[in-house]
């Protein structure tokens, strides 16, 4: 069992069982990020607004100079941040720190700043949290069985090929209602340290309510519920709310 992170002022210092290493992540991250930007290239749908990348990169160097509160070591990341013309309404970040978001959850959802920096936030706290190697490795259990999984890995990793391992899951598969909770709350700390109203998080789900329409029972998804998921980032940015202020002092 291991910590990732630092709690931060929300607590996020859970031990996680994990099996693959991180530099193998890492790198099964690398690979998988460099084909998707060659396909968006490709494609012609890469970076095409320079207006729109600035902003996605200027409200990312924000949130990445902030997280040294939960991870020391991530301002030394390879961070990458990319933005795809594509209708999706998502973003993500894969382990290690590269980045994508899609004009589509800017444009279906008219993203504030603040509200980008929730999204991003959220999504760069799975990575900080490194949530896809923490699924990977608690997959292998589930698959192989404890005692197999343990044989097979030992104290010295495996020396199996794990490529495209960090694209399974980092959008292949959902992650976890209790990841996506803990990213939300480490990413409502995340925006209200760079000087975005936490506030502005909750907007976000009230807004995905809109848009989605789901009528989804909780217990039926990997999600929280937008309910629940609106009663808990209410209770965080009040939480944050002056770590907000603080910062709001110093512009």
């Amino acid at each position: 069992m291991t910590t990732t992170t630092a709690g931060g002022d929300v607590g996020a210092d859970r031990k996680q069982m994990m099996l693959y290493s991180e530099a193998e992540m890492n790198q099964s991250a690398n690979e998988a990020y460099a084909e998707v930007i060659a396909e968006a290239k490709k494609a012609g749908v890469l970076n095409k607004d320079q207006a729109t990348l600035n902003r996605v990169r200027k409200i990312a160097d924000k949130l990445i100079a902030q997280t040294p509160v939960f991870r020391q070591d991530a301002l030394d990341w390879d961070w990458q941040v990319n933005v795809i013309t594509e209708d999706t309404i998502n973003a993500w970040c894969m382990p290690g720190g590269k980045i994508v978001v899609y004009t589509g959850i800017i444009d279906a959802l008219k993203l504030t700043d603040g509200e980008l920096a929730a999204v991003m936030g959220h999504e760069i706290s799975h990575a900080l949290k490194e949530h896809s190697r923490e699924r990977a490795s608690q997959e292998a259990v589930q698959t192989l069985g404890i005692a197999t999984a343990a044989a097979i890995f030992g104290l010295d990793q495996t020396k199996a090929n794990i490529l495209g391992i960090a694209a399974q899951f980092t959008f292949g598969l959902p992650f976890s209602r209790s990841h996506e909770t803990e990213a939300d709350r480490m990413g409502t700390e995340l925006m209200a340290r760079a000087g975005y109203d936490p506030y502005e998080a909750v907007n976000i789900w009230k807004k995905m309510d809109e848009v989605s329409g789901s009528s989804v029972p909780e217990l039926l998804s990997t999600h929280p519920s937008n309910k629940n998921r609106i009663a808990d980032l209410q209770v965080i940015a009040e939480k944050v709310y002056p770590l907000y202020q603080e910062a709001s002092k110093k512009k």
